[in-house]
């Protein structure tokens, strides 16, 4: 396999192909079994894949799209997203994706005892909760006070790629299948040839995953798919990145005249400290006499 055949992961569409095919549930069981051990209590052997759309009960409200949603054999939900850049809404989207998922459940007439649980896991491709120290952190409904967990239907699980990269030291011979996700993720299209002999020794489900990654085995409709999502990608990056730097620009404008304003305030107030006529204060500041009086009333 040559290296630079291999595709990016993160890629909305290789995503999919990889975790969201009959032929590769095998790799998407593994990669829930592995990363969601705090959130289940067994093993899950079977999943069901079901629509990504979400409709809207009435015209009104949103249609929900996510990346990846499955139920397995006990009728437990489970959403997977991959977001490769930060919108300031991810947070809200995922609790607004799986309460969707655990409402879809009930139809009209039914009661409330058969709604199953719902699994959020996301990967995210930047720093969602910069302030923890853990690549991986799990969300669950708990007493404030006992830490009990009475409402137990809403579980979420976050996996940071960047700082784990930065907080892994294994070598990739040493580590666990959770790692070996981890690492997949973000470390597959420019991974070393050496690096990935030792990523897949032994290993057929990574071994696999990789595979899928070969664009020799990729269509060329199924490529330049690719091509336009790694786009749109690299469009959203842009106006994020736009965003905050017109964001920066418009806070140090602003910073800039409440600046200037509290320094004539000052000037104001220290020449009508000093006994100055109003009249030769607005003269001086370029001030109307009501404003400095503003100003000496505040």
């Amino acid at each position: 396999m040559l290296i630079k055949r291999l595709l990016d992961p993160k890629n909305d569409v290789a995503f999919k192909r990889i975790f969201g095919q009959e032929k590769n549930k095998d790799i998407l069981l593994a990669l829930l079994n592995s990363v969601l051990k705090k959130q289940i209590h067994q093993p899950i052997r079977e999943v069901e894949f079901l629509p990504r759309v979400q409709d809207p009960e009435t015209r009104a409200k949103k249609t929900s799209v996510v990346d990846l949603m499955c139920k397995d054999e006990d009728g437990c939900m489970y959403i997977v997203e991959m977001q490769v850049a930060s919108d300031g809404n991810f947070k809200n989207r995922a609790t607004y994706y799986a309460s969707k998922a655990y409402i879809s459940q009930a139809n009209k007439g039914d009661d409330y005892e058969g709604l199953q649980k719902v699994i959020f896991l996301a990967f995210t491709d930047y720093k969602l909760f910069p302030q923890k120290g853990s690549h991986k952190s799990d969300h669950q409904i708990m007493d404030v006070v006992t830490y009990e967990q009475d409402l137990e239907k809403l579980c979420f699980t976050f996996v940071d790629l960047v700082t784990f990269a930065e907080q892994n030291k294994k070598p990739v011979e040493a580590l666990t299948l959770e790692e070996k996700f981890y690492y997949f993720l973000r470390n597959a299209e420019t991974i070393d040839p050496e690096e990935l002999e030792k990523l897949i020794a032994n290993d057929p489900i990574i071994s696999k995953a990789f595979h899928e990654l070969n664009k020799a085995y990729w269509t060329n409709d199924e490529l330049i798919q690719y091509d336009e999502e790694e786009k749109r990608d690299m469009d959203h990056r842009s106006e994020i990145a736009q965003g905050r730097r017109e964001g920066l620009k418009e806070g140090l404008k602003k910073g800039r005249e409440e600046g200037r304003e509290e320094e004539r305030n000052t000037l104001v107030k220290g020449m009508h400290n000093a006994g100055a006529p109003l009249a030769f204060i607005a003269k001086s500041s370029g001030l109307s006499e009501e404003e400095v009086k503003r100003i000496l009333d505040a």
